[in-house]
């Protein structure tokens, strides 16, 4: 259901995570389904509202600085297609984009292709 692709067009205008937060943005979910169902925005809205996966776009400073925390060091980078719970973080819009802000110990797991990827 969703795009892998993210339309960014003007980061400048993106907030600035602080502290141990991260940056996510989240995917654009399709207009129909594989079968030619169009999808109600109703439908897509609450969708996006629980997505599980997203983007990683920036880290604050101390993003993973813990290292009692995170002996193994970070579990992402900025670029990473990441997996985090259901309604996790601050919901908010730009430009018409989708993006959480959450906790660097929010993240569940990295994926190579979150296209694979759906909610159960």
């Amino acid at each position: 259901m969703y795009s892998a692709e993210l339309n960014i067009d003007n980061q400048e205008q993106l907030p600035a995570p602080k502290g141990y937060k991260l940056l996510i943005a989240i995917p654009e979910i399709k207009a129909k389904t594989e079968g030619g169902i169009i999808i109600p925005d109703m439908l897509k809205d609450a969708e996006k509202t629980a997505s599980i996966y997203g983007n990683v776009i920036a880290m604050g400073p101390d993003a993973y600085g813990d290292a009692a925390k995170f002996p193994s060091g970070p579990y992402c980078e900025v670029g990473d297609w990441v997996v985090f719970r259901s309604y996790t973080g601050t919901r908010l819009k730009v430009n018409g984009n989708e993006f959480r802000i959450i906790n660097d110990d929010s993240i569940e797991a990295v994926v190579p292709d979150p296209r694979a990827i759906k909610r159960v």
